[in-house]
This record gives C-alpha cells, structure tokens and sequence, in this order.
C-alpha cells in the first residue's frame, strides 16, 4: 500500500468487506446499516463520510465519482483513498464523501505539488527558453498517461491554505511573459487534454508585436478557464539593485506592481491575484510590496514541489528548459517527500 495510507483507512476497508460481504451471503443487495441497493441493485453501505461499493466489470473511477458524487472530475478521489487507477469486477471500493487530508501530510512524509514553468514554444527548440512543440506535446501527454492531475494555480493557492486537499499527483502549468506562441503550440495540446494552465505576463510586453498576446486574446483565455497573472511592469529584477537609491527602488516598486494592476483591471476587469518574479528574484523587502500592492502569492524560481505548508511569497516553480529528455522531465515531478514524521 501507498505509504501515504493512514491507518484510518484501512479500518473503512476493512468495515467495507465486512459490510458487504454480509450483504452478499444474505443473498443478495440488502438494506445495510446507512446503506441501501443503487437503481442498479448495486450493494453498498453509507455514512456521514463514506460510501462503500462494489466494482462491476467495466466500471471506471469517473462512473462512480459521477454516480455516488455527482461529479467525474472527482475519480482522484476515489483513486487516491482506494491507491487504484482502474477497478476490478467484484473489488470493494471506499468512496470518501469528502477531504480526509487536505494539509496532504501523513505519517511518512508530505506531498509537493510541482510547478512547472514554460516560457517560449516554437516548431523548433532554439535556446534554453524555446521549447520546442513535439517535445511539449510528448511532456504533456506522459502527465496525462502517468495519472498527473493539472490543477489550477487558484487550487495550489487553496492547498497552501489547508482549505482544498488536491489530488496526491497534482501539478500546475504555468507559461511566462505573455507569448503568441502559446495559442498555436501549447493551447491545442492543453485543450485536448483538458489541462487548465496560468499565463504570467508583463504589461509592456503585452500587444507590442505578432509574437505576443494582446488583451483581447488574455480575456478570451480567461474566458476559457485559463488563468493570467502578473509579471510586472517591465520584467526587471524588483530587488534593489547596486548603486539604487532607496527612494529609487521604491518608485520602481511601485510602477512595477501598481501599474501592472490597473492595466489588469481596465482590460481583464481584475487585478492580478499572483505575481511571478522576474528571475525569480525576491528579498523581504519585495515580498512585503508584493502583498501591500494587492497580490494573494508570489511564486519564485526554485527547483522543488511545494507542500502546504510552503509561504505563500515563496512558492516554487521548476523551469521546464529545451535541452532536458523526458527523463530530465520527470525529475521535476516528484510528490511526495518522504520524511517520517516523529
């Protein structure tokens, strides 16, 4: 079993075989306690916090999230409690009714939720930053077929809240400084998918050429469901640079974060919630101005998942460049960390 597992979870189980295995020897679908025959004359046992079914063949995670939770999307759940991707005919099956662990952390360790960072897309790689199109596709669909969950940036947000537990191999997409690219190559991968992403754009790169995205083409992928965060003003480095006035720094400070939101708010109709620092670079001094200019996280350059317990100023994303194999790609999606807690 997953060294995730609580002890918790297996007493459910073990009830569950318990329970059904009674309604089965009885002859048949019988009222059990808290339970009661589906209109498929399904056997299965209910409480305020789980559901406990039997697999039939060809049933799916998905069909049972959307039968017993009324939403498909919810399976990882289902996947998560019972450590299954596919059901067996005749397999008992613990549908958790709600969270059991949204802090993500248990008795061997923590889990990371990767964040992965994308800049430039093309036909071709070219540089560390241009990824090349194939070799996106080929990342993208290795996360689809190892069970990788693509969640929003918002439900990280949540996660490091303790309000959302997110499912075990989540991972966030994110696309850096707002380029055209992204429509032709990414967003058709990420659409067939069905992969949500967060777009990271400086205002006065945004509009300026045929290889950036304009407002209009930010608000209809907003529309769609993708999320367009802050990247400042002019993607300079918000630290206090060599020979900078402090006076300086903090009249820069200000046109790189406050700018930025209002743009934000007269084209997309709100601010910017996150802001991702150019390099990656953020001393205290800039983490305060981030949150004092509105913005809920920051999101740094630092090559390791994130557990809930990461600072919000602080979260970390892992620069995806073109050189690396598959196998370099898959270093960047470990999550869990394994540290027994004492």
């Amino acid at each position: 079993m997953n060294p995730r597992a609580r002890p918790a979870r297996l007493a459910v189980s073990g009830l569950a075989a318990l329970l059904l295995g009674a309604c089965a020897t009885a002859g048949g679908p019988t009222l059990g306690l808290g339970g009661a025959p589906d209109i498929f004359g399904r056997s299965s046992v209910e409480s305020d916090d789980f559901i406990v079914t039997v697999a039939r063949r060809g049933d799916t995670t998905a069909q049972l999230a959307r039968r017993f939770l009324g939403d498909a999307s919810l399976a990882w759940m289902i996947e998560d409690y019972n450590d299954v991707t596919t059901l067996a005919a005749g397999q008992s099956v613990v549908i958790p009714r709600r969270p059991w662990n949204p802090s993500g952390v248990y008795a061997g360790g923590y889990q990371l939720v990767p964040v992965l960072t994308y800049h430039d897309i093309g036909p071709q790689a070219k540089g560390r930053l241009v990824i090349g199109a194939k070799a996106f596709e080929e990342q993208m669909r290795h996360l689809k077929a190892n069970h990788y969950r693509v969640v929003s940036l918002t439900d990280l947000y949540e996660f490091l809240q303790l309000k959302r537990q997110l499912p075990r191999r989540a991972v966030v997409l994110t696309f850096d400084d707002g380029y055209r690219s992204f429509l032709q190559y990414a967003h058709p991968v990420l659409k067939k998918l069905h992969f949500t992403a967060t777009l990271f754009v400086y205002t006065d790169y945004v509009g300026t050429g045929r290889n950036a995205l304009g407002w209009p083409d930010l608000a209809r992928l907003t529309v769609e469901g993708f999320q367009v965060e802050g990247h400042t003003k002019t993607h300079s480095d918000l630290r206090q640079q060599p020979g900078e006035p402090e006076v300086e720094h903090a009249r820069r400070l200000r046109a790189e974060l406050e700018g930025p939101q209002r743009l934000f708010e007269q084209r997309l109709g709100h601010p910017a919630r996150f802001l991702a620092y150019p390099y990656g670079g953020a001393d205290e001094t800039v983490l305060v101005r981030t949150r004092d200019s509105g913005f809920l996280a920051g999101l740094t350059v630092f090559r390791e998942g994130n557990s809930s317990f990461v600072p919000l100023f602080r979260i970390r994303r892992s620069q995806i460049y073109s050189e690396m194999t598959l196998e370099d790609f898959k270093k960047n999606l470990n999550t869990f960390a394994a540290e027994p807690l004492k």
